[in-house]
């Protein structure tokens, strides 16, 4: 990973724009490709972000040609172009200067580890696999990939694969995990094509409207249910 504190300004182009502009801030480079940019305030999310898989280039100022310095201040140090691998979006990141930057692998990362609740949700599914439709089987749970391990991958009555997120809580960051999953999944030809399913006690609002954008399903999960702790066959309203 590469932390850089620099002041620096940042345009989005893509679907919608978007522009920060010049301020002091955290970048952050990730060994799998991703670039977030924070500021000290707004808890943990980035003010922008762009997810893997994409590329960064960085030019330096000096190395810009005359027309394209037209275009920026005078004190430029460095150009970042962070450009989206499957469409048209990037991230132009100017760099202004650097207080700091510091490089570290970080290792092997083992991964979440779930609260009972979902390890809990992730075993009744897998064992109840048809609470997602009819005619689904399952393939196995904690599925492998290169980024980390999908919570249950599945076949539905067609013997199209699915891949399953699982959260107690569904928000947006359970999407983009899901999202991730899907792209790397669907570059293996024995098991695309592979659409996702976005599980969950309760999905927030926002969360859904971007699965949904993306063509993934939500569905929410009756946890007493399946544990048979409460019969919502059996109930009124």
């Amino acid at each position: 990973m590469r932390i850089v504190i620099a002041e620096c300004s940042v345009d989005y182009e893509g679907r919608l724009r978007a522009h920060l502009p010049r301020a002091t801030r955290l970048l952050m480079v990730k060994n799998d490709g991703s670039v977030l940019i924070h500021s000290d305030g707004g808890s943990y999310k980035p003010l922008n972000w762009m997810s893997p898989p994409c590329s960064l280039s960085i030019t330096a100022a000096e190395k810009l040609s005359e027309t394209e310095r037209e275009d920026y201040d005078s004190d430029l140090h460095e150009l970042w172009t962070v450009q989206a691998a499957k469409s048209d979006d990037k991230l132009l990141l100017k760099i202004y200067s650097v207080q700091h930057e510091y490089s570290q692998d970080l290792g092997h990362d083992p991964g979440l580890i779930k609260d009972g609740v979902e390890a809990d949700l992730q075993r009744l599914l897998a064992e109840q696999i048809e609470t997602l439709g009819e005619g689904y089987t399952l393939i196995r749970r904690e599925y492998p990939t290169a980024i980390g391990p999908v919570d249950i991958l599945a076949r539905d009555a067609e013997g199209t694969t699915i891949a399953v997120e699982l959260k107690r809580v569904g928000d947006i960051d359970g999407v983009e995990q899901l999202t991730r999953y899907l792209d790397l999944l669907n570059r293996d030809p024995l098991l695309a094509p592979v659409y996702g399913v976005f599980a969950a006690q309760k999905i927030k609002p926002q969360a859904r409207t971007l699965a949904e954008d993306r063509g993934i399903r939500c569905q929410v999960l009756d946890y007493d249910a399946m544990r048979g702790v409460d019969d919502s066959a059996g109930r009124l309203f």
